[in-house]
């Protein structure tokens, strides 16, 4: 499991977030996604790919700046 890190700009109320959450909650290997407004932060949490979770943005209009990984979770 990995938990990755995106300042997501632009995300500022809460139809941003559900239109951000619902694209990366269709990424494959995506469990969780955490966003807040506030700092327009979003992390997610999965097995996915860095490449999935950008391409996930294709197509939107949010401009994405990529954190990295938080960190990894243990494996079970």
């Amino acid at each position: 499991m990995r938990t990755i890190g995106l300042v997501v700009g632009g995300m500022r109320c809460r139809r941003c977030v559900r239109e951000v959450t619902a694209r990366l909650r269709d990424v494959s290997g995506v469990e969780t996604v955490m966003a807040d407004t506030g700092s327009s932060v979003v992390r997610v949490t999965g097995t996915m790919t860095v490449d999935d979770v950008l391409g996930a943005f294709r197509g939107l209009t949010y401009p994405v700046e990529l954190l990295g990984e938080l960190g990894n979770a243990a494996d079970s």
